[in-house]
């Protein structure tokens, strides 16, 4: 029970409820193979404090796109755990239909003003801001991100910028969904380019949103370098990118004096998709390393097991976070060898976070008492 009450007494760490697996004998080093943080609401797409394809939220923020459409598509929309149409590819060439008429309407206004100013002296492209909004935790986010989001004409968020960031745009800003999940693009990486830089020619102060920091895994670069080859001022906000504000979340240090001297940042997918696009593996098994994986429950399998075959011992503490930082977040502690079958086991989904290393027994919320921390960590 001493476990049971340290654990509880650290619930400022998260809002979550606590659940604990039945330990293990306490003869051996492994008293209790995980710890889950579970939300007390339910982890479906109506919980989410970002935005999923076919959200409520969601359409109901970007209405402006839908104003030239007959009455229905002003109706409520169904629920969002409901079931989307088989064919995505319909799905999505059906909503970017719908939305033509009102982007080409903004894009002309925005045009006719640029040309007004023109006359007076001051015409040129607009400016494009990549901002960073943090994992989620709208408090992540830096002043000068606020006060960019505040004056934007224009911004182009992603499904992992939260509602509650969202909730700060100016009311006569227009906001436009270009978010990807696994399966469904709203818009492919090509067509983001060329809204940007319409907009941009148009002389709109346009803002595209993403999560964590946009040069960590968020293409980002990629974006910065299409509009600066077309002359457009390209200006990158940081955001808190998602090891950091979660790991400080649960108190990991990502880097510490003689447990970890390093810190690496991985991609669970590969740019081409697949299952076990994981090679970076051989080098990444470094005891002295702390591993950060993102995007990577789905391959995650994979990856323990060639990380466990390059030398990383498979009692490596190790803990997977969905929705971190938001009221919505959940966690499975658990030793590497066992972190796979706790993910499914617990069903985290995305967005989640992997964090591999020593350091993750210096949390305060690993399941191990101080001194067995210590064992483990000289053990390792």
């Amino acid at each position: 029970m001493a476990l049971v009450s340290r654990t509880q007494s650290l619930s400022a760490f998260s809002s979550s409820s606590t659940h604990f697996r039945k330990p293990h004998s306490a003869s051996s080093f492994n008293p209790i193979s995980s710890l889950r943080f579970n939300s007390s609401s339910s982890n479906s797409s109506s919980s989410s404090p970002f935005t999923e394809k076919t959200s409520v939220q969601r359409y109901q923020r970007d209405r402006w796109l839908y104003q030239n459409q007959p009455l229905e598509f002003h109706q409520p929309l169904p629920t969002p755990c409901c079931s989307l149409p088989p064919d995505f590819n319909s799905l999505r060439e059906n909503d970017i239909a719908l939305q033509l008429p009102e982007l080409r309407k903004l894009l002309q206004v925005l045009r006719e003003k640029r040309h007004t100013e023109g006359d007076r002296g001051s015409c040129g492209p607009g400016n494009v801001f990549l901002v960073g909004t943090g994992p989620g935790d709208p408090e992540l986010l830096t002043m000068k991100a606020y006060r960019v989001i505040q004056t934007a004409d224009l911004l182009l968020y992603d499904r992992l910028v939260s509602n509650d960031v969202l909730e700060l745009v100016a009311s006569g800003a227009r906001l436009l969904y270009v978010g990807k999940t696994a399966g469904y693009h709203s818009r492919t990486q090509e067509e983001i380019h060329e809204l940007l830089l319409s907009f941009a020619e148009a002389g709109a102060n346009v803002v595209r949103l993403k999560g964590g920091d946009p040069l960590v895994f968020g293409r980002g670069g990629e974006e910065m370098d299409f509009l600066r080859q077309q002359g457009i001022e390209v200006n990158v906000i940081p955001g808190i990118t998602a090891a950091s504000g979660i790991a400080a979340n649960l108190g990991i240090p990502l880097t510490h004096r003689g447990v970890a001297n390093s810190v690496r940042f991985l991609t669970g997918h590969s740019r081409k998709g697949g299952t076990d696009p994981l090679f970076v593996a051989e080098n990444a098994a470094d005891h002295d390393s702390t591993l950060v994986v993102y995007m990577g429950l789905s391959t995650l399998p994979s990856l323990a097991q060639k990380l466990v075959h390059h030398g990383l011992l498979p009692n490596t503490p190790a803990v997977a976070v969905e929705r971190g930082t938001t009221p919505q977040q959940r966690m499975v502690f658990a030793e590497l060898k066992d972190l796979a079958d706790e993910i499914v086991s617990a069903e985290l989904v995305s967005p989640a976070l992997i964090i591999i290393g020593k350091v993750v027994a210096l949390s305060p919320l690993w399941p191990y008492a101080s001194k067995e921390v210590s064992s483990v960590v000289e053990a390792l």
